[in-house]
């Protein structure tokens, strides 16, 4: 028996890289699985993939930026499985057209930020919202956010979609407080970089310069994500609630200058005691 033994969990952008992984990863602990994203057909292609290895997953149709899809998400997952633990929000507006637009705040487009705030921050606050009075009755329900370090630290381009996911963090702080006494556990997962396998093929500079930055030997993959999602979706997550979880490498935890440094300063200890630092 894995951690999620007859736990139904609804995964936005499940079709995803991040998503898919992750909907393994649940079905692998014995979970049951919605794999809800507005690409169908992935989808249904990834429910077919589990079903065939023996595990239990339906694909389901959202459009996170439409409240009555949202609702009739959640409508079918009770209607099918009749019952709700877990919801990990991942969905968003990351077309890779539609980021492009995303630049400096003088430059941005009202439509940019209208739209990426209704399917990032608004979506993520509707999937909660609907799913609220199911995991309220399971009594051990857990909300699990995808936000992003962009939320945590400033940069050049990206503004809509680093603001929404501030508002996700934000958002996740007040549904832990608001409903953790009716056993709700409410977190969100900070994901460092997580390049895809055409990227670290076609990128390596990219890569190695990104790398650099991190305090692990290598960047991230989404099985890492998935795994910090079903330690919150089963019991062993049940004391962890109100979090910004960083699973970035450390990226986000030391000066800047220490990627630049830290050739220069293994070789002074060296030389001054004879050893690495």
């Amino acid at each position: 028996m894995g951690r999620l033994t007859g736990r139904t969990c609804i995964v936005t952008g499940g079709a995803g890289g991040l998503g898919s992984a992750t909907v393994r990863r649940l079905c692998a602990e014995d979970g049951q699985v919605v794999i809800a994203d507005i690409m169908l057909e992935p989808a249904q292609a990834l429910a077919e993939d589990i079903r065939a290895s023996g595990g239990d997953a339906i694909a389901l149709h959202v459009d996170l930026g439409d409240p009555d899809s949202i609702r009739k998400l959640i409508d079918d997952t009770l209607a099918h499985y009749g019952k709700l633990e877990v919801i990990f929000n991942n969905g968003a507006a990351t077309q890779a057209d539609f980021l492009n637009r995303d630049g400096a705040a003088g430059d941005m487009e009202i439509e940019v930020w209208d739209t990426t705030f209704a399917v990032n921050a608004r979506g993520t606050m509707l999937m909660i919202k609907y799913a609220l009075p199911a995991l309220i009755e399971s009594g051990s329900g857990a909300i699990i956010n995808t936000s992003s370090g962009a939320a945590l630290l400033g940069d050049l381009a990206r503004t809509a979609y680093a603001a929404s996911k501030s508002a996700v963090n934000a958002l996740t702080l007040y549904v832990a407080a608001q409903y953790g006494k009716q056993g709700v556990t409410c977190n969100v997962i900070s994901p460092g970089m997580v390049p895809t396998a055409p990227s670290r093929a076609n990128q390596p500079e990219l890569i190695r310069m990104v790398e650099r930055h991190h305090l692990t030997p290598e960047l991230g993959y989404p099985e890492d994500i998935a795994a910090m999602v079903a330690l919150l979706a089963s019991d062993e997550g049940r004391f962890v609630s109100g979090q910004i979880l960083r699973v970035d490498g450390g990226v986000s935890k030391a000066f800047a200058h220490v990627a630049d440094n830290r050739d220069q300063f293994e070789a002074h200890v060296a030389n001054i005691w004879g050893g690495a630092a």
